[in-house]
């Protein structure tokens, strides 16, 4: 479930943590007053590294016995 953010002029600045289904606020729950909902950036998700696939977690054995069946095939060519 999201958090959103919501304003009161009273109160100032406060989070909701509510499903995406709810109704957004309309007074505060604090003092009653009349809120504003604000306009979230959202979470960003940064990828870091030179990427991410299936294999990159892959063990060392793994690896180890892919290395050698690739060896393997160029010498039967």
């Amino acid at each position: 479930m999201p958090t959103y953010d919501y304003e009161c002029k009273k109160c100032g600045h406060f989070e909701v943590f509510q499903n995406i289904k709810d109704a957004k606020l309309k007074r505060c729950p604090t003092c009653k007053g009349i809120v504003k909902r604000l306009m979230g950036s959202g979470a960003g998700i940064i990828f870091k590294g030179s990427g991410f696939y299936q294999t990159d977690y892959r063990s060392s054995s793994y690896k180890s016995g892919a290395s050698a069946d690739s060896g393997s095939t160029e010498s039967k060519k």
